[in-house]
């Protein structure tokens, strides 16, 4: 440490020693994942995760206002606009999931009723022979040109 350090620190009564915060312990979540592949369960959690993230998200928006107002900073703002934008696309992905799970339980229905076009799977001669039997007329016949 340096001299004026060291005055600064008497004259201001503080101690040299620097001692470090202690962090507040965060409670670690396990993840469960389900035995089972249901869209529903996945929906749930995903939609829970999405809630979650538009609170805190909206809290941290009214708390980056505020700053903003107080310090005029237009860096605050500019933080403040991207965190709104965020948001934003959280509930754009909040929809989304919802069209997903929509789609997901729909395709079951979604099979075709009637089919309209035939496919001919097979070499040319077979063709060739299938159509032998036929009777073809020509264009002007039919129509008498």
């Amino acid at each position: 440490m340096s001299k004026i350090d060291e005055t600064l620190n008497e004259v201001l009564g503080i101690t040299a020693e620097v001692m470090p915060l202690e962090k507040p312990k965060e409670k670690i979540k396990d993840i469960v994942v389900p035995d089972n592949k249901d869209p529903d369960i996945d929906f749930e959690t995903g939609r829970k995760n999405l809630y979650n993230l538009l609170d805190k998200g909206n809290e941290a928006i009214d708390g980056i206002l505020a700053l903003a107002k107080e310090g005029e900073h237009p860096r605050a703002y500019e933080v403040a606009g991207q965190l709104i934008k965020t948001v934003s696309e959280v509930s754009q992905n909040l929809l989304d999931l919802q069209e997903k799970l929509k789609k997901i339980k729909d395709v079951p229905n979604t099979g075709p009723k009637n089919v309209t076009n035939a496919l001919f799977v097979g070499s040319t001669t077979e063709l060739q022979k299938m159509l032998k039997g036929k009777k073809w007329y020509s264009l002007d016949k039919i129509f008498k040109m």
